[in-house]
């Protein structure tokens, strides 16, 4: 760690280009940005260039652990969660449950809540958390418990009420029974919810992302998806512009091919980079768990044991951007999907971009895109994992 820099050079990612430049902060804020406009700078990552790229701190808004610390594991597996993800440029952070029985997610919920204001400073800040399920539909479950799904008709809303402090994203699967009046009682609520783990119809759906649907859970995966005569989920998503989605972009999820599909048809600020990454991610091949269910790393893949059912990723959001601006996303377009776009879909406008105001939540990477150190809130951290 090291102390407040006043300033910081190089070649500053913002929000429509890239271009040399100098940032200065004081009192963990953005004051002044000098951006050389007389010339863009070189934004490819095969520059020869020497300065660095400044780009705004990663925001993850759908990750169950890392560095071998799970989500659901207390304070400490929270406390080294956090620490791991900023040593990979995320600065801020949803901790996202796996599908579990109510009263679990309860605790689930509870416990970050009275985690929040002791969370490492040395650490991603945590925004709040994600609940992946339990609303998903069983026959697109996925690596979730399938004892623990139910119908949202079958969830009283005096025993939601519990979870809404702090729940900042919900999955439900729009074509199952009281899945739209759920939307809307959430909506109404402050809580966005995400489409997904889904045998939606294409009008199905629509319904949901019409009753106030936010967003698309890892955009591909677990949904029903493009089929001429049948389109489904993936397909709603797609043509939906209000709406976000989800892209896992390790190469695994979703094959590379179909990366331009999606960067063509959504808009750019409706595009998310979420990492899905379980709590063995940067810790090699192993087994592990996720929530009651055993799965397996082999290499950059992670399936249920026994299973070839993928079950998230060992991913972090700087490989995800490696690998969008090598698909010949821009790199700007690729930084606001890992930064500015999904704190919008939470409604959070304090950080996330390089202007002033902002919180100087900063990620310094190096020409082929790798992270050299992150600073949070006015102060620089070394990427060394502790």
């Amino acid at each position: 760690m090291t102390t407040d820099a006043a300033t910081v050079e190089g070649r500053l990612v913002l929000d429509d280009r890239v271009t040399d430049g100098r940032i200065r902060i004081e009192g963990g804020l953005i004051v002044a940005v000098d951006a050389d406009r007389s010339a863009e700078a070189d934004p490819s990552p095969e520059s020869v260039s020497e300065r660095p790229f400044i780009v705004p701190g990663f925001v993850d808004v759908h990750v169950h652990g890392g560095g071998g610390h799970d989500a659901m594991g207390g304070r400490a597996a929270l406390d080294g969660m956090a620490r791991h993800l900023l040593r990979h440029g995320v600065t801020s952070f949803l901790p996202t449950a796996v599908t579990a029985p109510l009263p679990a997610l309860v605790r689930f919920g509870e416990e970050v809540r009275a985690w929040r204001p002791e969370a490492p400073a040395d650490g991603a800040e945590p925004l709040g958390f994600n609940l992946e399920g339990p609303f998903l539909a069983e026959g697109r479950r996925g690596a979730h418990d399938p004892a623990s799904l139910r119908a949202p008709a079958n969830a009283p809303r005096p025993a939601l009420e519990p979870l809404l402090d702090g729940l900042r994203l919900l999955t439900i699967a729009p074509e199952l029974p009281g899945a739209t009046d759920l939307i809307r009682w959430l909506r109404d609520r402050g809580v966005a919810t995400s489409m997904g783990h889904s045998a939606a119809t294409f009008e199905e759906a629509q319904a949901g992302y019409a009753a106030g649907g936010t967003s698309t859970t890892h955009l591909f995966n677990a949904m029903t998806g493009i089929e001429h005569r049948a389109p489904g989920l993936a397909v709603a998503a797609l043509l939906d512009d209000e709406a976000y989605v989800e892209l896992i972009a390790d190469g695994i999820h979703v094959h590379p091919a179909l990366w331009p599909l999606i960067t063509r048809l959504k808009p750019p600020d409706r595009l998310l980079l979420v990492s899905d990454a379980v709590a063995l991610a940067g810790t090699g091949d192993g087994r592990g768990w996720i929530g009651s269910l055993e799965v397996e790393v082999v290499g950059q893949r992670v399936t249920l044991v026994g299973t070839s059912t993928l079950a998230g990723s060992v991913i972090a959001l700087d490989t995800a951007l490696r690998n969008l601006v090598a698909s010949g996303v821009p790199l700007h377009a690729a930084v606001a999907a890992a930064s500015r776009n999904p704190l919008a879909l939470l409604g959070i406008t304090d950080r996330g971009r390089i202007a002033v105001g902002q919180r100087a939540d900063l990620v310094e990477l190096d020409g082929a895109l790798r992270v050299r150190r992150v600073m949070r809130a006015g102060t620089w951290f070394a990427t060394e994992e502790g």
